[in-house]
Order: structure tokens, then sequence, then C-alpha cells
């Protein structure tokens, strides 16, 4: 016997028993977008790894540790992308968005690959549903991509979550801010883990983030970020937090919060959610504004976030029970060629008129027919019998009632 293939570590399928739910985010997440007047936008799963060298930073854990990245038959470095947002930010300037417009908003839904530890919540490849704003400094943008996500999670029924938000400041704010951690922190050098000390060197600031307790305490009074903050990071922070508490959204400061990738800067945020454990973040963003300078386009300010749909859906599945698919017409005929014929003639004739049917493809007994009927949740059943046939009558069964009748052949409409 073959040795069967199975799936790679880190994927899965998503089968009959979990598409329902996968349907379900997706129409809810799409009409919310429609209503904001977002628009999709569709970019390509694998893109020069240069992209993301300079988009993401080299001192990322997402391109140092996890990215795909492999030679093509050209020898040119491919990578598959582990995020949305320098993809977005690719296709603006490629096809000078703008140009067309000051302002684009934005959403895109598709898989991202990170080589990353399997765990609950945590794929290797996985689905993000994201949006950006570009085009717009003001902090009312902040607070309007802040409330679509806000808005999304009540939608969905995700309860018990919380928004954290932060000011990571502009970069010549972290640049005096990582100064002063540096000292503080090499301070404490010998009681740094090597994930620390890897940090210190390449990305200070994402130290601050760390899950280890010890690291932690360290932490407790180092510098602060805000004590960095230019007047008008601070302002823009102030005005975000006001328009917060207009919208009457909860949030909570949170001075640890720097988010993972280095093109962030000022407003950062992310909704946790306390049914996920570790992997308690939903949906994290924050404002760009040098990404697409920094890849070859005009200056443009933009603000954005995204939602990890595995996360989302492993909370919904046990928050909420999605109502039973149902069909129309089920339709059963005898073994005979006769009946098998008008069977086909029914399914394209029912198909043009918008029902939602099956037909039985097998040769099983009527009552185990029936049965699949039921459990296919269909509302009547189309029996069909070669003796009936010759009367030009087929049969009509109510699998509600139970009640059935004979009616003409084409009268089933």
């Amino acid at each position: 016997m073959m040795e069967i293939i199975k799936t790679l570590r880190g994927t899965y399928d998503i089968t009959a028993s979990e598409i329902n739910y996968w349907h379900y985010i997706e129409s809810e997440i799409i009409k919310l977008f429609e209503q904001v007047d977002y628009t999709e936008i569709r970019t390509p799963i694998i893109e020069f790894q240069e992209l993301f060298l300079r988009g993401v930073g080299q001192g990322t854990d997402i391109v140092s540790k996890e990215m795909y990245s492999f030679k093509d038959k050209n020898n040119r470095y491919i990578s598959l992308r582990p995020e949305g947002t320098a993809g977005i930010a690719r296709s603006f300037i490629e096809n000078k968005m703008y140009a067309i417009n000051k302002i684009h908003k934005l959403w895109y839904k598709g898989p991202m690959f990170r080589y990353e530890r399997p765990q609950q919540g945590r794929q290797r490849q996985f689905t993000q549903i994201g949006i950006e704003l570009l085009g717009v400094r003001d902090p009312r943008a902040d607070a309007e991509v802040i409330s679509i996500a806000y808005n999304l999670l009540n939608r969905l029924s995700i309860k018990n979550f919380i928004l954290e938000i932060n000011s990571i400041g502009s970069s010549n704010d972290r640049i005096n801010y990582q100064e002063n951690l540096i000292n503080y922190l090499n301070k404490y050098n010998a009681d740094l883990d090597e994930d620390s000390k890897l940090k210190l060197q390449l990305n200070p600031l994402r130290i601050l983030d760390t899950k280890n307790e010890k690291i932690k305490e360290i932490l407790y009074y180092a510098p602060s970020i805000q004590d960095f903050l230019s007047d008008e990071s601070r302002t823009h922070f102030t005005n975000l937090e006001e328009y917060l508490n207009i919208m009457l959204i909860p949030y909570r400061i949170n001075l640890q919060l720097v988010r993972g990738l280095d093109y962030y800067n000022d407003t950062a945020f992310e909704f946790k959610a306390n049914q996920l454990g570790a992997q308690d973040t939903i949906c994290g963003g924050g404002r760009y504004d040098s990404l697409i300078e920094k890849l070859g386009g005009p200056s443009t300010p933009a603000i954005g976030w995204a939602i990890g749909m595995e996360r989302i859906l492993n909370i919904i599945k046990n928050n909420i029970t999605l109502q039973e698919n149902y069909i129309d017409f089920y339709i059963i005929s005898d073994n005979f060629a006769q009946s098998q014929k008008e069977s086909i003639k029914l399914f394209s004739q029912l198909i043009k008129n918008n029902y939602k049917i099956e037909i039985d493809l097998t040769n099983d007994q009527l009552q185990k027919k029936l049965k699949k009927a039921n459990k296919k949740n269909a509302q009547f059943c189309i029996i069909i019998n070669s003796s009936d046939l010759d009367n030009n009558q087929i049969i009509k069964k109510n699998m509600i009632t139970g009640e059935q009748e004979i009616i003409h052949r084409n009268s089933i409409m």
C-alpha cells in the first residue's frame, strides 16, 4: 500500500465541518467594509524578497527567522508574503495610485506564510483580513480604522476583548528613546536571555513585548517611550484618545506595546481576547507614514490593521451556532434509465430557476435516499418512478410535514 501524503506541519485543510464558519466570518467582514466604502485589493502571494527586507525590516523576527524565501530559476530571491501591508504599499507605488486619488481606503484577504512553531491560533500558512487607509495623517484616520475593527469584533459576537493603544513616536523619537533604553538594559546584560541580547543589538524596542517574566521585571523601571515623544507625536496621540472617548470605544494604554514590524510610527494598537491563551492578540495595526517613501514612492501617510482569521474562528466556534444549511429540492429516481434521464432534466431546470438542489446519484433503496434527504435538510423531495412517468407524473414530498402529492412532471415550480 502506498504511503499516504499528508499536509505540511503548520498547515491544515478547511473541510465541510468548518467552511460555513469561514463563509460567515468573511461575509460579515465584507459587508462592513462595503458599508464604510473600503475597496478590495488583491496582491500576489509571492514577492521579491527585497520588498520585505526594506519594508518589514531585516531585524524583525518575521524577516530574520520566519520568512519563506528561495531562489527561483532565474536566480532571483523570492519570498512568500509574511504579511499584507508591504505588498499593498508596493502596489500603491507601482500602479501610481497616488496620481488617481489622494486618499485610498483598501481591504484585502488572503494567505500569509511564516515559519513558526505551530500552536493554537498560529499556523505556518494562515489567513489575514485587513484594511489600509492611505493618504491621511490626521488622527481621525487612526480613530476610523480602530472603530472599524471594534465594530467588526462586536458584529462577530466576540466577547471580553480589550483595545490596547500606544504611541511609539516618530523615527527621531525612537532613536532618542532607544539610546536611553540600551543604556538602561546594558546594566542588566548578565540577566538578559539570549533572545533579548540579540534584540538589544538589532531591534531594542522588540524587547518591550517580551514574554519572559524575568525580563518584564527588569523593564518595569526602564525608561518610557512617552517621555521621549515630540510635541507633534504627543498631540497626535492625545487627539486619538479624545476621538476614542467620543466614539465610546474603551481602551487602555500599554507602554510596552510596540508591534513587530519596523515600519510603524506613532500609533500602535492591538485588540486582545482572553479566550486564546498565550496567543491573545486577534487584531493588530498601526501607523506607517514612512513605508511608501522607503519603498520608492512619494511621501504618503498611512494606517491599517490585520485580523488573523484562524484566531477569530477559534473564538467564534465556541460563541455562536450557525443556522443549518438547507436545500429546496432533493431529487430521487428509481434505477431505470427513463427515470434517471428525467432526474437530470429536472436538475437542469431547477438550476436555471435558482433553487438550491441536490440529485441523488446512487442506486440505494428509496428509504435510504429519503434519510439522506432529511440529513441534507431538504424542504422537498422529488421522487421519480418510471411507472409514474408513463402518466407524466412525479411525486413531490414535503419533508417537514411528511405529506406528499402526485403532480404533473412539468408543474413542480
